[in-house]
């Protein structure tokens, strides 16, 4: 039976005939179910509704049900919306004060570009879908005629920010209202293993509220699959991938009260010597302020008054002027945040009766806010791979790996633009420029990583990446429709990049007096050199089995 602890969201519904079926039996009397899925976050939770509605019955723990309170997972690009309102759960962004996200507005030094959503980026995309769907997009008329559908296709999308918790208890919610789905608040410290074969049958849990001597009493919950969806702290990920998260950087969070922003309904990315500063609304009142600091930032030591001195006196001035007063007030209340940033390449399990998802499998930078629209559509994915038709029996170890290895590259049109583009980006966003180090042609992949930053030709290439979004036209709407999550075409993020960088060579050899002319050629070649240091080995990852 569904379990929900926290008292923010509505109890859960009265007992009624259907939760005495055989498989709602099952789930309460003997732990046992089609399906046992660990983490009620964003993919987990939309993962079990998914499955459920399938007819699969569904084990879901999560170690607390009560609100999650967290700095980054706030914001929707277009192609997450799309994706949620095509799994049935759009209605989990009503009621929690979300706010509509038209575009972007970059600010490089105190210099404003606008990028809003591109109208019809993915028109030919979107029909394909439609059309393999057999009907229409939600909430649009099957029978639409053309003028119709041709301004269906020309709005512009949007996507939606909030508090990270509310839309998380929404989505719980839709979860406790399907009759195949126990969600159950319990700890989960391991797998359970078949010794002879290896194949993951369960897992184990602790119930610290079932033991009177006031030890956990433990549990033990069985599924033929067992879905891990831990998140980027995943207790599990050791255990079945053989890579860690790199993390170079963190993202120290404040939440500003009543913030005047450059541009309502944007979100803002603030470029100027330091690493890069987001901004963007989460409420009516409340917005996001966001600072990337690497480790071993200078101006963060002790010695300068440790990250709130390097906010003060680096970040704040920095801001818009019509920010600054909320930015410092808030600084003042002293409730500061951190998440740490980690990359960590996709890779398939090849481990009978387990599949590792979300963050516990593959982590981008948050600069881009790609990870919901990932795991969504990541979901999509495998509702139709992993569905009765496909895999009647999800005991069929055999079959569910196949189609584990399809995924695998079935995801990579979407999620190889958002992962490359959210770590080629930052690449760009967070160039220092005061160091005249040449990385050496050949490297370890995380040291590559380490390099790329305190470097000449990433500041030339984060110029040349603001002159060219302010070309506007295609110069914008390629680059944000593969931010959104809309244009899932690999090639054209790599042509974009490779625009941006000749157009970086360009404006160095406009600007370079005739004298310093085969100097200035060197340096050119030094910057594609890093633009191809920079996306290379992110490609590289994504083509890796």
């Amino acid at each position: 039976m569904p379990l929900i602890l926290d008292s923010s969201p509505s109890p859960s519904p009265p007992p009624s005939p259907i939760e005495s079926s055989p498989a709602t039996l099952r789930r309460r009397d003997h732990n046992e179910a089609d399906v046992v899925i660990v983490g009620a976050g964003i993919l987990g939770t939309s993962l079990a509704v998914t499955l459920a509605r399938q007819g699969r019955s569904v084990i879901l723990l999560e170690k607390s049900l009560k609100e999650p309170d967290r700095i980054v997972g706030e914001l929707l690009q277009p192609g997450g919306v799309q994706a949620l309102k095509e799994l049935g759960l759009r209605e989990c962004l009503d009621d929690i004060d979300a706010i509509r996200v038209k575009g972007y507005e970059v600010i490089y030094y105190g210099t404003e570009v606008h990028i809003p959503y591109p109208a019809n980026a993915a028109g030919d995309h979107d029909r394909r879908r439609r059309r393999g769907s057999g009907g229409a997009f939600d909430g649009e008329n099957p029978g639409v005629g053309a003028m119709e559908e041709k301004k269906t296709l020309l709005r512009r999308p949007e996507g939606r920010s909030f508090h990270h918790g509310r839309f998380i208890q929404q989505l719980r919610l839709a979860a406790m209202r399907e009759e195949n789905i126990s969600l159950i608040e319990r700890t989960v410290t391991g797998t359970v293993k078949n010794d002879w074969t290896g194949q993951v049958v369960g897992v184990e849990a602790e119930n610290p509220k079932n033991n009177g001597s006031g030890d956990a009493a433990r549990d033990v919950y069985f599924g033929q699959l067992t879905v891990l969806a831990d998140g980027y702290a995943s207790r599990f990920r050791k255990e079945f991938i053989a890579h860690a998260p790199v993390s170079k950087s963190k993202f120290y969070g404040l939440e500003l009260i009543d913030a005047v922003l450059p541009r309502e309904m944007h979100g803002h990315v603030i470029l100027g010597d330091g690493a890069p500063v987001l901004l963007y609304q989460i409420g009516t009142r409340e917005t996001r302020a966001l600072v990337d600091v690497r480790d071993g930032t200078p101006t963060a030591s002790v010695a300068n008054g440790g990250v709130k001195g390097h906010l003060r006196n680096v970040v704040l001035p920095s801001l818009p002027e019509c920010v600054q007063p909320s930015f410092e007030r808030a600084l003042d209340e002293g409730k500061l945040r951190s998440m740490p940033n980690s990359w960590l390449p996709p890779s398939t399990q090849q481990v009978p009766g387990m599949v590792l998802l979300g963050d516990a499998m593959n982590m981008r930078h948050p600069l881009t806010g790609g990870g919901m629209t990932v795991a969504f559509n990541d979901v999509l994915t495998l509702r139709d791979l992993l569905s009765p038709e496909n895999i009647p029996d999800l005991g069929d170890t055999a079959a569910v790996k196949r189609q584990m290895r399809r995924f695998h590259w079935q995801r990579k049109n979407l999620t190889s633009v958002i992962n490359i583009l959210a770590q080629a980006l930052y690449s760009l966003f967070a160039a220092e420029g005061n160091s005249s180090s040449f990385p050496p042609p050949c490297t370890p992949l995380t040291i590559l990583i380490t390099r790329t930053t305190s470097d000449p030709q990433l500041k030339i290439l984060q110029r040349g990446c603001f002159r060219y979004f302010q070309r506007g036209g295609s110069c914008i709407d390629g680059p944000v429709g593969l931010l959104a999550g809309i244009i899932r075409q690999p090639f054209v993020l790599f042509y974009h990049f490779f625009a941006v960088a000749l157009l970086a060579i360009w404006l160095t050899l406009c600007g370079s007096p005739v004298w310093r002319l085969p100097l200035t050629l060197v340096e050119s070649a030094g910057v594609f050199w890093k633009a191809c240091v920079v996306i290379f080995p992110f490609i590289f990852s994504e083509m890796r089995w």
